[in-house]
């Protein structure tokens, strides 16, 4: 039984202990969750070979070389359905090996076969997802640039008008039509203009009653 002494010790030693640290020891123990976690021992069953599960861990890893968590998912699952698609074509087999009535037989190979095609498109899936997700990584799209700002047009000066440039300024003659200008009514004591006619006195009239 170990003392405490060894039990201290030991707590130690697994504290100094950070891991692989060269890229080869990394890269072999990038899917040890799989084989050896919780997931392997629910995929792997009781009569089947986990040396074989692994064995195809390892050659999916060297063929996809996952860089991140998420292309490790993927190749997880690529792992994960093949695997149970070999164990679909051995539960096949063995269930066509025995001797049942074609009436007992074709729903059981039925239910095998759309298990089947269920495995095979998780495991297109994934191998698509995995192909876009690795594409972009090795080719990011690339930024937009941002335009350039256009140029504000500059604020034109208010222009004052003098006198000069707009010329004498007409003032209109509100007297009624037909009075005469009385002598001391000018402003320069010019001579009253003369009364306008009796017609133009008349159609000015009516247009004021109007």
């Amino acid at each position: 039984m170990a003392t405490v002494k060894q039990i201290e010790a030991n707590r130690l030693n697994a504290l100094k202990s950070t891991g692989p640290k060269t890229p080869e020891g990394k890269a072999v123990t990038k899917l040890n969750a799989l084989r050896h976690g919780l997931r392997a021992r629910t995929v792997v069953l009781p009569a089947e070979k986990s040396e074989d599960f692994h064995q195809l861990c390892n050659d999916l890893e060297a063929e996809w070389q996952p860089q991140s968590r998420t292309e490790q998912f993927y190749v997880e699952q690529m792992a994960v359905s093949q695997w149970k698609l070999t164990r679909v074509e051995v539960a096949e087999k063995s269930l066509l090996e025995q001797e049942f009535s074609a009436k007992s037989q074709i729903p059981l190979v039925d239910k095998l076969w759309q298990c089947q095609h269920r495995l095979e498109r998780s495991y297109a899936r994934a191998q698509r997802d995995l192909e876009r997700l690795q594409n972009s990584r090795r080719h990011p799209a690339p930024q937009p640039e941002k335009p350039a700002p256009a140029p504000q047009p500059a604020a034109a000066a208010p222009r004052v008008m003098s006198a000069a440039a707009t010329g004498p300024q007409l003032v209109p003659n509100l007297r009624p039509a037909g009075r005469a200008v009385k002598p001391s009514e000018g402003s320069t004591g010019a001579p009253a203009a003369s009364p306008a006619s009796p017609d133009l006195v008349d159609v000015a009239r009516r247009g004021v009653i109007r």
